[in-house]
């Protein structure tokens, strides 16, 4: 990954953390110019490999945002700006990206719920989650429990984690 790549893919990543942070949402006019923007640039820049590190890395992020989209830990909106995020990035940095964004989503987390009064609750709820799973070894349990996830804007955790990408890549 370059710097190029990096400083282009940046102004989408703060439009998506300003309309995150405003109605918990990333429209597709964001995502999409991302990732077709980031196709472009690779693609112009280095021909058909450029295309190639783009469309790999752009499948990564899709694919990995997916499965946890289907879990219920993200957006529909986060899979696809992780899409466009591969595309400009590659699928290393990609793949470090997503591995900052859960370390930084659950910092963020814990400092709501501590901030809530909320923690002790939550791991009580985890806690009899994983036990009835062990116990009962019936998977339904856990996907039942999904009504107190803790929700807010992914890209509070996002954008640190593509900065801290950057300075340590």
């Amino acid at each position: 990954m370059t710097d190029w790549a990096f400083w282009g893919c940046l102004p989408f990543l703060v439009a998506a953390l300003v309309t995150d942070i405003r109605s918990m949402r990333i429209p597709n006019r964001i995502t999409v110019s991302a990732w077709l923007g980031g196709l472009l640039a690779q693609s112009l820049m280095n021909g058909w490999h450029g295309l190639l590190f783009s469309v790999i890395g752009a499948a990564a992020g899709f694919a990995v945002m997916l499965l946890l989209h289907l879990m219920g830990a993200v957006g529909a909106g986060d899979v696809k700006l992780f899409a466009g995020i591969g595309a400009w990035t590659g699928f290393i940095f990609t793949a470090q990206v997503i591995m900052y964004s859960i370390l930084f989503g659950a910092v963020i987390g814990w400092i709501i719920a501590l901030r809530r009064d909320e923690a002790w609750m939550r791991l009580r709820k985890v806690f009899g989650t994983v036990a009835g799973v062990v116990v009962l070894r019936n998977l339904g349990i856990a996907k039942s429990g999904g009504g107190y996830l803790l929700k807010f804007p992914f890209m509070l955790a996002v954008l640190p984690a593509v900065v801290c990408t950057y300075l340590y890549y």
